[in-house]
């Protein structure tokens, strides 16, 4: 079975240890550490799985063991990140707060009877073997109570290991976790203090006193879901889970969609996320007059007023949300929803980050709306390819998948050399169907090889 490309947990053969809590290498400082109010919100109360496929490169001389390297060098990150050790608790007003107990992190150890090579682009987004190489620990998928970090190291017949970690996001975000794993990779190598150290300062990312609303945010306006749409939309078990991979062909045949006077300003985030939420609009069939909404997750490090330090490692990301009726959407041309999608982030300023907080706190840190909403982040720029524990960088390293309203920008290369973004997403069957034949109009019928988007070798049913 080994000897076949997997696309499939069925054709995987892994052998897990049994799990074991791994705590920081020195004693660290029991104290109770309150989150953000842009961490405690309820659309960040989940476990985000990410994954890195690491080749068979020479190790550091004397550390042959993946699984023995990368254990005690979490456990000399812990140290220094040592509320990543403790346990989440809820106080009033379901505010959240980090008990720093040093408890520790989850950590499991795994041989596979596999190669990377064997397993070609089925390392990329949606993995239809996560499951295998993040294994679930009983007790411990709930938010409050329980390790914030969950980490398996898989090894390879070829030398080379995987990779899993799955992450409250209630304590982190994907840069922080790069954070995290950056620090422990250069302990791996042999460094004596990370070369970034962590900062907390989660009171910077407070709501204001007394917290006002200056901006529209109809990301949380309150919506009540039917129960049709709930089903069409939110139920994994329902959904099919794909790829799409977007290299230069791809996205030169989305722009010739757009007026010249946006192919030059407009980014390749810019570009996917427009033409993904118009074909996405269209294949659920929504009724013409139902309101849409667009939600990019946009990163608020660096906005000027702030002041959000470097190594802060918390969550920093706001939703820059559009909303238009669908059939606006699907009858305009791309360029109408490009330029809303640029509109959107640009509008992202510290005051309305500022009042994104504000809406949190006065609205009891609820989720964002569900109702026809499609959450996108840009994970390409997030720099997991930092995190080389002595066996060089991985092949691919980033999320696992898709989740029902969520996708994620990747970058990612193919088993042919070719760079290009791959886009996880999760569609009812029949809508992505009719999502494939509405974005192969606007890539000229993609190509007819593997790599084409939409011809995945995992079409599987989500296990995220």
């Amino acid at each position: 079975m080994a000897s076949l490309p997997p696309s499939s947990p069925a054709l995987l053969s892994v052998n897990r240890h049994k799990p074991e809590l791994i705590s920081p290498s020195q004693a660290t400082p029991r104290e109770l550490k309150p989150l953000s109010d842009l961490d405690d919100q309820e659309g960040l109360r989940f476990q985000i799985p990410f994954l890195f496929f690491y080749p068979n490169s020479p190790p550091i001389r004397g550390r042959e063991d993946p699984a023995r390297v990368v254990k005690e060098a979490l456990r000399k990150a812990l140290v220094y990140y040592y509320p990543l050790a403790g346990r989440i608790r809820e106080g009033p007003n379901r505010k959240l707060v980090v008990d720093c107990t040093g408890e520790g992190i989850l950590f499991v150890k795994a041989d596979a009877d596999f190669s990377l090579e064997e397993l070609g682009d089925s390392m990329r987004p949606p993995c239809g073997f996560v499951d295998e190489v993040l294994c679930d620990v009983a007790g411990s998928g709930g938010i409050i109570g329980c390790p914030l970090l969950l980490v398996q190291v898989t090894r390879l017949k070829c030398g080379g290991f995987i990779l899993g970690i799955r992450l409250n996001h209630a304590i982190s975000d994907s840069l922080g976790l790069r954070q995290f794993l950056k620090a422990a990779a250069e302990l791996a190598r042999g460094a004596h203090v990370p070369s970034w150290l962590p900062v907390w300062e989660r009171e910077i990312l407070c709501a204001r006193d007394p917290p006002r609303a200056t901006c529209r945010h109809p990301e949380f306006e309150d919506v009540v879901d039917d129960a049709r749409r709930a089903a069409v939309t939110l139920d994994p078990k329902n959904m099919v889970h794909r790829s799409f991979f977007f290299g230069p062909r791809e996205v030169a045949s989305i722009k010739k969609g757009l007026p010249h006077h946006l192919v030059s300003r407009s980014s390749t985030y810019e570009l996917l996320t427009a033409c993904l939420w118009k074909c996405r609009t269209i294949a659920l069939e929504i009724e013409p007059d139902d309101a849409v909404r667009l939600s990019s997750v946009i990163n608020a490090r660096g906005k000027q007023g702030l002041g959000v330090p470097r190594g802060y490692y918390g969550n920093t990301s706001v939703y820059a949300t559009v909303l238009l009726k669908a059939g606006h959407l699907c009858n305009s041309p791309l360029g109408y929803a490009v330029d809303l999608v640029k509109k959107s982030k640009e509008m992202v300023s510290e005051e309305y980050v500022r009042s994104s907080i504000d809406v949190l706190v006065l609205k009891g840190r609820p989720k964002y709306t569900t109702v026809w909403n499609y959450v996108v982040a840009d994970a390409t720029k997030v720099g997991f390819e930092e995190a080389d524990f002595g066996w060089g960088k991985p092949a691919y390293g980033g999320v696992a998948g898709a989740f029902p309203l969520i996708s994620f920008n990747v970058k990612y290369r193919t088993r042919k050399g070719e760079e290009g973004i791959v886009v996880p997403i999760m569609l009812p069957e029949r809508a992505m169907r009719r999502f494939q034949e509405e974005l192969a109009k606007m890539t000229d019928e993609g190509r007819e090889d593997d790599d084409c988007y939409g011809v995945d070798s995992t079409t599987n049913r989500s296990n995220l």
